[in-house]
This record gives C-alpha cells, structure tokens and sequence, in this order.
C-alpha cells in the first residue's frame, strides 16, 4: 500500500513539474469572421484555409482580453503547405528591430511530427533565436504538407517602454521555411499588413482598462490540476 501511495504522490508531481501543457491534435480553420470578429491576412488573397488541396498560407489573430497595463490577449490561427515550418510573427516595424515569431512545424525526420517554436527574428540580419514566451491551448494538425495550428498568447504588448497604456498597434507577418535537422532555416515573408490595432477585434464586454485580467499569466495546467488531483486523492483512499 505504501509503495501505491508513493507511485501516486510521484506521479503528480510529474506532472505539477512538467506544467502538464499538452499539444493538442486536430484542428480545422475556416475564414468565418474574418475582418469582422478576427484579423485575417492571406496568401493569394482571400485563399481557404479549409481546402487542403490548394496552397494557402493563412493567418489570423483575434483579440480576447485587454489590460492597459499588461497588454492584449490574443488567439491566433495558422495554416500552410511546407515540407519545414509555417509562421506568423507580431512586429512594431518589419525593417528595424525584431520580430516575435510563433513556428508551426513538421520534422521530417521524425516521421512528420508537429513541433511548436517561440522565435526572435532579428529583422536587420534576418537570424534567428530562440525565444521563452507563454503559449497556451496549442492545437495541430498534420496532413501531408498541409500543417495547421492554433494557439493562444496572452499579455502582448507592441512596446517595451513603461507606459501608461499598453500599445496594441502590431504589423502581422506570415511566411515559412525549411529545416535544417531540428534548425530553422531562414524565414521567408510572404505577406506583412502593416501597423493595425488588433484592439479593433475585441468583445466589448472582454476589455479592462484598470487591472490585469482574471487568470493572467496563469499557466494551461491550473485548469486540469483540480481533476488530476481528485483523481490521485481517491486513488490515495482506495489504497489506504
């Protein structure tokens, strides 16, 4: 009994430890809302998402909650045909600076396999370098070089200055590239809307201009620990 209840303790801890944030598998992307409801940006113009059998590189960001102090929170949709990698990345100016790359991407070497980056494209030399951010809700899909994802970010902010108010005003790129074993090769633009407010998308009933939003910067597994750890109590008793 003792060793069950030591099984069951290290089990959880596991999975405290690790996060517990799961990529999910599967997932179906359409143009409903777009310029509406969600910002979408495409190419060619207008493509679908949902036709697999003609290349589309379609992204889109729609606005979920906004604080003034911390930032936007957005929910964002990304589909395209490639043998390495499809991005879409959140920049002040595509010319100067940097821009926040999000990769969604198949190895080929492991058998077609989704893998999700967070990346800086350093705009100037056009390298590339690993970035930490907090992505939550990852969604994929793999079918031949079509890749599909959709993943949530929250707390974005267009500047890094102390201010009073957060600036949502980002250029949204797309494009892809190729991989070089488990290396981003170059990133290839394929089409940069210039600067828009992404604020513009919000449900009037979501913003917040006084205090950070309920559930800021908690992370996807605070949701999912409260089952986990009914389930290891009444494994616990059962043993007892």
């Amino acid at each position: 009994m003792e060793r069950t209840v030591i099984q069951v303790i290290a089990t959880m801890m596991v999975f405290l430890t690790l996060g517990f944030q799961p990529v999910f598998s599967q997932v179906e992307l359409t143009r409903t809302g777009c310029g509406t409801t969600k910002f979408c940006l495409e190419d060619p113009d207008k493509c679908n998402p949902a036709v697999n059998t003609t290349p589309c590189l379609f992204g889109s960001a729609k606005a979920t909650a906004f604080n003034s102090l911390t930032g936007i929170d957005l929910t964002f949709e990304l589909s395209g045909n490639s043998t390495g990698y499809i991005a879409l990345g959140l920049t002040q100016d595509a010319s100067v600076g940097s821009t926040m790359l999000f990769v969604c991407a198949q190895n080929s070497s492991s058998n077609g396999t989704f893998f999700f980056k967070t990346m800086t494209l350093h705009n100037v030399n056009k390298t590339l370098t690993s970035q930490d951010k907090n992505v939550t809700g990852i969604q994929n899909s793999v079918v031949g070089e079509n890749i599909k994802c959709k993943f949530s970010v929250s707390n974005l902010n267009a500047t890094a200055q102390t201010r009073a108010n957060a600036d949502t005003t980002f250029s949204v790129v797309i494009g892809s590239g190729q991989l070089n074993g488990d290396t981003l090769g170059p990133f290839n633009l394929a089409r940069n809307s210039g600067p828009l407010d992404l604020s513009v998308f919000l449900p009037n009933s979501t913003t917040n201009t006084t205090a950070p939003p309920s559930g800021a910067n908690r992370p996807l597994y605070s949701n999912a620990v409260l089952p986990l750890l009914s389930f290891l109590t009444l494994s616990i008793l059962k043993f007892a």
